[in-house]
Order: structure tokens, then C-alpha cells, then sequence
């Protein structure tokens, strides 16, 4: 008897599993905007920031007519009006710890290498404790999917701080990966790549080891068009720079400029067929900041709150719940394991997937 209670149960669950619908997902982008505060997502401009000490904020008035309105929601919007018009109301967000939904790094550290291996990984990684670490160690879910027949040749990453080199670890990856100050077009073959390629080679730097954000939005779209990629990543960089540098008015036209960048992004993916209704975006950031006085310029082991981070993802298998209050918690640790559950993929390492985003 407890045999045949046994068989029908496994019956049970494998009728169960073959009654689910196959999942629409055949790519995935990850889109990371570096060390943006889930406080400015989630309530738009900072009034103690903005109203406080001038030497943050450059010109007053047009910052705050650009980035002031009454309300935590309106000021959002007027920030990222892609995220809360389009991705917010068709996919989900996470991390507004105000509103009872946590997401958080786990490494401890609350830094770039850390989270960004843990993003990539799923885990944290003892030996990574300094953004110098070198090439990374840890095979990332885009090198683990690039060494499969599926996704073979369909792989690849951009972004504009340098050592996502090291963390993919190029060398080793098997997949394109344009990060930093190199020039993009490996051979130009038009007056368009000559012109990219001649603008990373010459222009002024402001940041030795991070391109502008412009620059690699240049490069990944014409990648997009010409190569087709299935798995996705989109790394942009000034949201981080410029909060180290005190600016928070830049901090807020940085966010903005990423949000229409996104909706480029988004928009250029649904004109291409084998894009448009299968494809699912995640958009995150590699760690938080501190909230109080001059903090919101720093991040790191001893700030306070700079494990709290923000989460969202739209796509054929995400439901439409909006941004998402009193939930569990959820992990930069479970994004490698989102992305290769998406494509119908079982990754072995690290935490598992955010369920609420797979649905199943």
C-alpha cells in the first residue's frame, strides 16, 4: 500500500508538471545600473539631498524643476518614467524595504566585484574582497549558458566599467564581452564603427576606468541588430561614479538618461521578430548606499543599508503584480538562477530563482 501511495504521488507530480505551460522566454537581458540607491528608485528625489547642501546640486532651480513633484510617485516618475510606466505596471520591482519588500546583497562586503559576482555566480565568494581581484574564478550562469549547444555564439556582455572583464573573465568566458575604455568595433567595417571606435580612442576621460554611458549604449545596440544575442548583459556605470563624486543632480540625470536608455534598449527588442514577446528584461543594481547625511555618497562593509538593493524584471512569463509589498525577501543571489530558469534551465549553483518572476 505504501508503495502504490508512493507511485501515484510521483504520477501526480509529473502530470502536474507536464500540465504546466511551456514558458514563452528564449531571451533574457540584464540590465545594471551601478550603485543606485533603492531610495531614489522607489521615492524619486531626495528632499534632504536636494534641498540641502548646494554644493550637491549644481544648478538648484533646474535641477529641482526637473526632479521635484509633490509626491514620492510622481517624483519617480519624473526620474524614471520607463520603469514606473512600462516595466513597474507590466512586470514586478522589488526592494522598496519601506513598503515591507526586501532585496539584498549577501556577500557582506556591499561593493562592485562582490555583488557583481554574486549576481552572476549566485553565491558569494570569500576570496573576491577588492575590485582589483583579477579575473574571477567562479564560471558566471553567461559563461555556463555560452558552453551550451543552445546558446553557443549567443552570448554576450557590454558595459562601461572595465573590470567586467575580469568578472566574466573574458579570457576564459567563450563570449563577447566590450567593457571599459577599449574600443568596441574590433574591425570597423563601416563609417559608423570608425566613428565609435574613434570617439572611445579620443574623447576626454572623466573616469579613467568607467566609459560613458552614451558610448556603450552605442555599441550594444548595433551588436544587438547585427548578432542577434539570446542571453544579454548591460552594464552602465555613471549612476555610481557620480554619487562618488558628490553630484547628486548628476546622480538624478544619470538615473534618467539609464531609463530612457532602457526603453531604447526595450523598444529596439520588440522591432525585431525573434525579440518581440519572448523576450524578459531584469533590471537591478550591484549594491546600495547609505541614506543619512553625506552617506548617499558611499557604500562598503561599514555602511549602513548598502545591502539593500532593488529588483525588477517584465517578460512573457513574469505576472503583471507591480511594485511588490510585503513579500519575502529576495537576493541579488537568485538573479544567475532567474535567468537560466527563464530560459527553461536548471543552474546548479548558488540560491534558487525568484519564483514570483518564473512563473511556473
Amino acid at each position: 500500500m505504501k508503495l502504490l501511495r508512493v507511485t501515484m504521488l510521483l504520477v501526480l507530480a509529473m502530470v502536474a508538471a507536464c500540465s504546466r505551460p511551456p514558458l514563452r522566454t528564449r531571451n533574457v537581458v540584464l540590465v545594471v545600473t551601478d550603485g543606485l540607491r533603492w531610495q531614489d528608485v522607489f521615492s524619486g528625489a531626495d528632499s534632504s539631498i536636494l534641498f540641502g547642501d548646494s554644493r550637491y546640486i549644481g544648478d538648484t532651480a533646474a535641477i529641482r524643476r526637473d526632479f521635484w513633484r509633490p509626491t514620492a510617485a510622481e517624483r519617480r516618475r519624473a526620474m524614471m518614467p520607463f520603469l514606473w510606466n512600462m516595466i513597474a505596471k507590466s512586470g514586478q520591482v522589488f526592494g522598496n524595504a519601506a513598503a515591507g519588500s526586501s532585496a539584498q546583497v549577501t556577500n557582506g562586503l556591499k561593493f562592485s566585484y562582490p555583488g557583481y559576482n554574486e549576481m552572476l555566480f549566485g553565491a558569494p565568494d570569500p576570496r573576491i574582497r577588492s575590485n582589483d581581484f583579477g579575473p574571477n574564478p567562479n564560471v558566471t550562469v553567461f559563461e555556463w549558458l555560452a558552453k551550451s549547444r543552445a546558446f553557443a555564439g549567443r552570448v554576450a556582455a557590454f558595459a562601461t566599467w572595465d573590470a567586467i572583464n575580469d568578472i566574466f573573465n573574458r579570457q576564459r568566458a567563450g563570449f563577447v564581452v566590450r567593457a571599459g575604455w577599449t574600443p568596441p568595433i574590433p574591425t570597423p567595417t563601416s563609417r559608423a564603427d570608425s566613428l565609435l571606435d574613434r570617439l572611445y580612442a579620443t574623447t576626454s576621460r572623466a573616469w579613467a576606468d568607467d566609459a560613458y554611458d552614451s558610448f556603450v549604449q552605442a555599441s550594444l545596440l548595433d551588436y544587438l541588430r547585427t548578432h542577434r544575442p539570446r542571453v544579454l548583459f548591460v552594464g552602465y556605470g555613471e549612476t555610481d561614479e557620480w554619487a562618488h563624486a558628490g553630484r547628486y543632480d548628476q546622480v538624478l540625470r544619470s538615473a534618467h538618461a539609464v531609463d530612457a536608455y532602457i526603453r531604447e534598449l526595450w523598444t529596439t527588442l520588440q522591432s525585431i521578430p525573434e525579440y518581440r514577446g519572448t523576450t524578459t528584461m531584469i533590471v537591478t543594481t550591484d549594491h546600495g548606499r547609505g541614506s543619512t547625511g553625506t552617506a548617499w555618497r558611499d557604500h562598503g562593509e561599514r555602511v549602513e543599508g548598502a545591502e539593500n538593493v532593488w529588483i525588477a524584471a517584465m517578460g512573457p512569463d513574469t505576472p503583471a503584480k507591480g511594485e511588490r509589498t510585503n513579500v519575502e525577501r529576495v537576493t541579488q543571489s537568485q538573479i544567475a538562477g532567474t535567468v537560466a530558469a527563464l530560459l527553461g534551465q536548471t543552474y546548479g549553483v548558488g540560491a534558487s530563482p525568484i519564483g514570483e518572476i518564473v512563473r511556473r
